[in-house]
């Protein structure tokens, strides 16, 4: 019997044969993967014509309160300091409750790192090496006392990241009775001395001027 050219009989036999073809090199599937992925792609180029709109409809704008609760960076010259106050003698207690756990008893250093110690012999610390490391030489790491140029940083670090268990916990007030607490047993001030937005960027930090400005021009010049 002859068939004619295009009847259903052909057809029908055609996509059998390719079907099998297929099912043979597993190639049903790619077929079908095929077949969603060019409709994916042509989805996206209807989507790519048409013009996005200003808005979504997701969140809304942004309070000045919520803004003004994540603006809380603190300068070196001390801008950026909220109003508030604490000493030493305040400070101590919040020490002793919140950071001594992992910095020691008296900043000595524990699980964290130390916060107490003075520049040795009046010159430039010599921080942490790669010999220390190993365990060959009894180095000075880096501390407040001996490193950090500017003291309004211990506010800006203390307020937004510690304690590292519940950073933000803690009220202005203790935050500037810790940086008052440890900047006494750094021997920065005394005692008696009142840290607030004032008088905490007039400190001056004893490795103040062991930075200076990378205002090199592509030399190893240091001036």
């Amino acid at each position: 019997m002859v068939t004619r050219r295009g009847s259903t009989s052909t057809r029908l036999g055609l996509s059998v044969f390719a079907a099998l073809m297929l099912s043979g090199c597993g190639g049903a599937n790619d077929a079908v993967s095929f077949t969603a992925r060019s409709a994916n792609q042509a989805q996206r180029i209807n989507l790519a014509t048409v013009d996005a709109p200003d808005r979504y409809g997701l969140g809304q704008p942004a309070t000045r309160a919520e803004i003004e609760a994540w603006d809380i960076d603190v300068m070196p010259d001390g801008t950026g300091l909220p109003p508030g106050e604490g000493t030493a003698e305040t400070g101590a207690t919040v020490y002793a409750r919140q950071c001594a756990s992992c910095h020691g008893p008296e900043g000595e250093g524990g699980s964290g790192e130390a916060l107490v110690g003075l520049i040795p012999g009046g010159g430039a610390p010599f921080g942490p090496t790669y010999e220390d490391w190993r365990g060959d030489l009894d180095d000075v790491p880096f501390t407040i006392g001996n490193y950090w140029p500017y003291a309004t940083t211990l506010f800006d670090y203390i307020n937004r990241a510690m304690p590292s268990a519940a950073p933000g916990s803690l009220n202005t007030d203790q935050v500037y009775g810790l940086v008052a607490w440890l900047l006494v047993k750094n021997g920065i001030i005394p005692e008696d001395a009142v840290m607030n937005a004032e008088t905490l960027p007039q400190v001056m930090m004893p490795a103040r001027n062991l930075f200076v400005p990378n205002n090199r021009d592509g030399g190893p010049e240091v001036k």
